[in-house]
C-alpha cells in the first residue's frame, strides 16, 4: 500500500514539475509549493487520524507515508539549492535553504490547527 501511494504521490509531484518547470538558475517555487501543499495535507491527515476520523489501519501508511511522502520532496529541494550554488547564486540558494523548511513547517502547523478547530466547532476559540 505504501508503494502504491508513493507512486501516486510521485506522479503528482512530477506533474507539478511539468506544469510549472523551474529554469536553471531560477528559484524553485514549484518545489516550495509542492512541499507546502504536501505538508499542509499531512497536517490535515494527522489531525483527522488523531481525532479518530480515519480509522482504517491503512489510512496513515497509504495516505501519509505513501501519497504525501511521495509527493513532498526533500531531495528536489536539496538539488535546487545545489543548482543555485553551482550557478553562482549563493543568496538565492540561502533563501531557498531557509524558505522551504520554514514554509513547510508553517503549512503543517496552520493546517493542523485549522483542522482541529473545524473538528471542534463548539469549543471556545482562544
Amino acid at each position: 500500500m505504501i508503494a502504491a501511494g508513493g507512486a501516486l504521490g510521485a506522479c503528482a509531484r512530477y506533474g507539478a514539475a511539468l506544469a510549472w518547470p523551474t529554469q536553471p538558475g531560477a528559484f524553485g517555487w514549484t518545489t516550495v509549493a509542492v512541499n507546502a501543499v504536501g505538508c499542509a495535507a499531512i497536517g490535515v491527515l494527522m489531525a483527522l487520524l488523531a481525532a479518530g476520523h480515519l480509522a482504517h489501519p491503512l489510512a496513515r501508511p497509504f495516505l501519509g507515508t505513501g501519497i504525501l511522502g511521495g509527493f513532498t520532496t526533500f531531495s528536489t529541494y536539496a538539488v535546487d539549492v545545489e543548482g543555485l550554488l553551482d550557478d553562482g547564486r549563493p543568496l538565492l540558494a540561502l533563501a531557498a535553504l531557509v524558505l522551504t523548511p520554514t514554509v513547510a513547517l508553517a503549512a503543517v502547523w496552520a493546517a493542523t490547527a485549522a483542522t482541529r478547530r473545524l473538528l471542534r466547532p463548539g469549543q471556545r476559540r482562544r
